[in-house]
């Protein structure tokens, strides 16, 4: 009798996933991502008075117009427990949507996981979407609330700051890049925003330095808080790293709404026009009462750039650090233009160290963008003083010059009272290349003002004069009426037209659209080697 002997029974194959169940799926993992973490830790995000990346992303950008990129990206390094706390996002969302109806890309730490620290893959995100706004020809902008480089990474991390640096600097001057900073923002880091376009900050809740409180302590014995030693405040008015600074998140995002309305995409399209209800030829009869006729009196240059501009509206850049000088976006005609103006109410409108650092950036950021520049000239000259020579005022002073000269973009300027010496010429004068400039009848244009000139070119005679108080007034009232009367400039072709304040709108809006398609290449070289 012969035994069969039976097989293992034949095994089933599971049915495959349903494209239902997939789609729930998805749909479960994608809300598991949305929510973050842990409830927990959008609660203490809130206690310490900051949003959460989402709900940034969400007063940045238009209504329902965000599209996430590399929603399910998480990391894959090992060590330190790492393998075990792999979070989708990996603590950063990416992506792109409408921001006035315009394309803009994005990036935002969470906080909320792993402190926003930055690993491989977190960096090859940021890495992707700002290649993206490359190729795509879209301002992008970084919400920045980051403990720095995950140590747990190693280098790896370290790289890919290297990675976003390269790209920052790539892309700077092709597409507009704006820094938010939200919170921490220490070490290498830091190094991301400064090679921006813009650095807006937030009071209380935002740093930025190289060496926390701790180093400074353990170094050089200062004792200081975070905040004194790179809170908003500090960077905005002292040491210029930051342009705006705002009290809480809301405001602060609004205004990175508001400058891109500013802005084109990239530098090969012009800033977006509007259509304007102001009058091209609306008479600014007020600026001749506004403007004394003393060169010597003061007066606020903000009341001026409100006279002139649409509307009276501007935008102001670094409105509080190096106050003598004004940098400002402003629409003439509905079309968007870069003022810079001096400012009599603060150090009597002299240019600085500070001041010619500030100017030159803007400068060339219009340049970049394609923005005409609009100067308005009432400069005694650059501050005298043993501080500032040793701390580089020639070196500084000629990154204006510098930036002014290199600018191809449509350049008016207007002498308002008085320009002197270097400085007039570094506030585009004609011979540096202004397109068109404009004088009012009280300009005096010199070397120096009056009284200094007399007391120089006639000395002797005033120190040898029976009289010498009546003599250097003579020779002043002389001096002035030779070389300083309101048409020498324009009789030697250095100014163009000696206008009327009342049409001060006028005719810098009818130059501006005469000078719309100006080309003005410059010589072929790889780049210029600028003041530093």
């Amino acid at each position: 009798m012969s035994i069969v002997e039976e097989g293992p029974a034949p095994v089933v194959a599971a049915a495959p996933p349903s494209m239902g169940s997939r789609v729930a799926e998805l749909a479960e993992l994608r809300q598991r991502a949305i929510d973050g973490p842990s409830a927990k830790a959008t609660a203490t995000q809130h206690k310490k008075g900051k949003l959460t990346a989402r709900e940034r992303l969400e007063l940045l950008f238009d209504k329902d117009t965000f599209t996430e990129t590399e929603t399910f990206r998480r990391h894959r390094a090992t060590g330190f427990g790492l393998e075990d706390k792999r979070p989708y996002s990996d603590g950063v969302i990416t992506g792109y949507g409408r921001v006035e109806g315009r394309t803009v890309f994005a990036y935002a730490h969470d906080f909320r996981i792993f402190g926003g620290a930055l690993g491989e893959a977190h960096a090859q995100k940021i890495h992707k979407v700002m290649d993206l706004a490359e190729k795509a020809g879209a301002p992008i902008v970084g919400l920045c609330d980051g403990a720095g480089a995950r140590i747990q990474e190693g280098v790896t991390a370290l790289a890919g700051y290297g990675g976003i640096f390269q790209r920052n600097v790539r892309n700077s001057g092709v597409i507009p890049q704006i820094s938010v900073i939200m919170g921490p923002c220490a070490g290498g880091a830091a190094y991301s925003p400064a090679l921006t376009d813009f650095v807006f900050m937030v009071r209380g809740t935002s740093q930025m330095f190289i060496t926390g409180p701790d180093v400074v302590q353990a170094v050089t014995g200062e004792e200081i808080t975070q905040d004194g030693l790179g809170g908003a405040d500090v960077h905005a008015s002292l040491s210029g790293v930051a342009h705006f600074a705002y009290d809480d998140e809301e405001r602060c995002l609004e205004d990175v709404r508001h400058l891109l309305a500013y802005l084109p995409s990239n530098n090969r399209q012009h800033p977006p026009s509007e259509e304007s209800d102001d009058p091209a030829d609306r008479r600014t009869e007020n600026l001749a009462d506004l403007v004394p006729a003393d060169p010597n009196r003061a007066y606020d240059m903000h009341a001026v750039i409100e006279s002139i501009a649409d509307h009276g509206e501007y935008f102001e850049v670094h409105e509080r650090w190096a106050q003598n000088i004004i940098c400002a976006l402003a629409r003439l005609g509905g079309e968007v233009v870069g003022i810079v103006a001096n400012q009599p109410q603060s150090m009597a409108g002299v240019l600085d160290i500070e001041s010619s650092e500030k100017a030159a950036r803007f400068v060339q950021m219009c340049d970049a963008f394609n923005i005409p520049l609009v100067s308005l000239v009432d400069v005694p000259g650059f501050l005298p003083g043993v501080d500032q020579e040793h701390n580089g005022v020639i070196r500084h002073g000629a990154k204006l010059l510098y930036a002014y000269c290199n600018a191809t973009v449509p350049r008016i300027s207007l002498v308002l009272r008085k320009a002197y010496g270097g400085a007039y010429i570094v506030m585009d004068s004609r011979s540096i290349g202004t397109d068109i400039a404009l004088a009012w009848p009280v300009n005096e244009i010199a070397v120096m003002g009056a009284e200094g000139a007399a007391n120089v070119v006639f000395r002797r005679e005033i120190a040898a004069s029976e009289d010498p108080d009546a003599t250097r007034q003579q020779r002043i009232a002389e001096y002035r009426e030779e070389l300083m009367h309101p048409y020498y400039a324009a009789e030697r072709g250095l100014v163009d037209d000696v206008i009327d304040p009342a049409d001060t709108r006028s005719a810098l809006i009818g130059a501006l659209a005469m000078l719309r398609d100006k080309h003005a290449p410059l010589p072929t070289r790889k780049h210029g080697n600028q003041p530093q």
